[in-house]
């Protein structure tokens, strides 16, 4: 039993010392014996991710409807610099095929990134921008009835294209009157006493 506890405890010992000295400085960028430096092992886990994105671009809100007739599609697609981001919220009266995806600024129109893609009645998240260029949802309603699909969000687009029917228009952004376009104001100074 003593050859078990002595197995053990010289276990956990040795795995400790391996996780200070290597674990930390490769995956957390902690460092304190100096070892991971020494090894080139501190931040091999790459940089972390930013926690905030400043941007000039002035934030809005809207809410747009689509009413597509059976085996209708709508397409809309935000104008984005990468970095900035859309929190959205959309959800149809019936199931529709959907899927979010970009271009990037002065690619091939066929050159489409997809981000989501399916079938369903709605989605909600936070969509960050990878790059420049147009971001948006393609909605198709495969059903016999006519479905009404309605896009709430909020952030930081530039511009809208609506895509329907083989036209293509530019629409306004944000869409009303009760739209909200808050001009980004510049970070106050902490006082000093």
């Amino acid at each position: 039993m003593k050859r078990i506890v002595l197995a053990t405890v010289a276990a956990f010992l040795a795995a400790s010392a391996a996780f200070v000295t290597f674990v930390l400085p490769a995956e957390f960028g902690v460092d304190p014996t100096g070892v991971g430096r020494t090894l080139g092992l501190l931040g091999l886990a790459g940089a972390p991710p930013l926690d905030a994105h400043r941007t000039d671009t002035a934030f809005a809100t809207e809410t747009r409807a689509f009413e597509l007739a059976p085996f209708e599609s709508v397409e809309i697609k935000y104008d984005l610099v990468g970095g900035d981001g859309l929190v959205y919220a959309w959800r149809a009266g019936g199931e529709v095929v959907f899927d979010l995806h970009a271009e990037p600024t002065g690619a091939d129109p066929d050159t489409a990134e997809s981000f989501a893609q399916g079938r369903g009645t709605g989605d909600a998240g936070t969509y960050v921008a990878p790059y420049d260029g147009i971001h948006g949802w393609f909605w198709e309603n495969r059903t016999a009835q006519t479905v009404t699909v309605t896009l709430r969000l909020a952030g930081f687009a530039t511009g809208a294209t609506e895509y329907k029917d083989g036209d293509v228009a530019r629409v306004p952004f944000p869409r009303s009157a009760s739209a909200a376009r808050v001009p980004r104001q510049e970070a106050s100074q902490p006082r000093r006493e």
